[in-house]
């Protein structure tokens, strides 16, 4: 489990394609400073299982259902990103559970003189995206100052900006995303009263 408070920003050192996954080697001092072979770190939002360890570097082996789900298809060497390691269990819940599932892809659409910066997304999140809730944006705890019915704006400060990948987006760029778990599982438990209200989700959720 994370909580969407990115502790650093790493870079894809090199990306190596093989026979059924894509093993990208990321340099993140921060994050390897106590990391073990099987730990989990957020990669742009995306919970990855570290497999080798090398000075600041650490190795993930990264399977074609995430490529194909996340904006990790198509990353190339030094590309910045964002990471977190999994919460202590002793540690401060300064932003709000991320379980490093992605639920979707959005895309980064502009930055307002007003200070809000608008995304894209996908229709089948819109149920889930509410006015002052919890989104993680590539892994970043934030909270919706807007929504219609595809769009969202969130209200960033500038250290964010500074410390994560949110502050070098283009237009056009994809995000991962991944919205409130809390509100899935209240809509799987409703469903049972209510079949209705689990639309097109009443089929659970598969890993990713």
């Amino acid at each position: 489990m994370f909580t969407g408070i990115v502790e650093e920003l790493g870079e894809v050192t090199r990306v190596e394609p093989g026979d059924g996954v894509t093993r990208l080697v990321v340099r993140g001092p921060v994050v390897t400073g106590d990391a073990k072979h099987g730990d989990s770190i957020a990669v742009n939002g995306v919970c990855l299982t570290v497999v080798e360890l090398s000075g600041d570097e650490f190795t993930v082996d990264v399977v074609p259902e995430t490529l194909r789900r996340t904006s990790l298809d198509g990353v190339e060497p030094g590309r910045r990103v964002n990471l977190e390691r999994a919460m202590a269990a002793n540690g401060r819940f300064s932003g709000h559970i991320v379980q490093g599932h992605v639920d979707g892809t959005g895309t980064f659409l502009s930055r307002d003189h007003d200070g809000l910066t608008h995304f894209a997304y996908p229709p089948e999140l819109s149920r889930y995206v509410v006015e002052k809730g919890s989104i993680a944006v590539d892994g970043i705890s934030l909270t919706v100052a807007e929504v219609t019915r595809d769009e969202f704006a969130i209200a960033l400060i500038p250290t964010t900006l500074a410390a994560t990948t949110l502050g070098r987006n283009e237009p056009g760029d994809a995000v991962n995303l991944e919205v409130d778990v809390l509100a899935k599982y209240v809509e799987k438990l409703a469903a049972v009263h209510l079949p209705s209200a689990a639309g097109d989700n009443g089929g659970g959720e598969e890993d990713r």
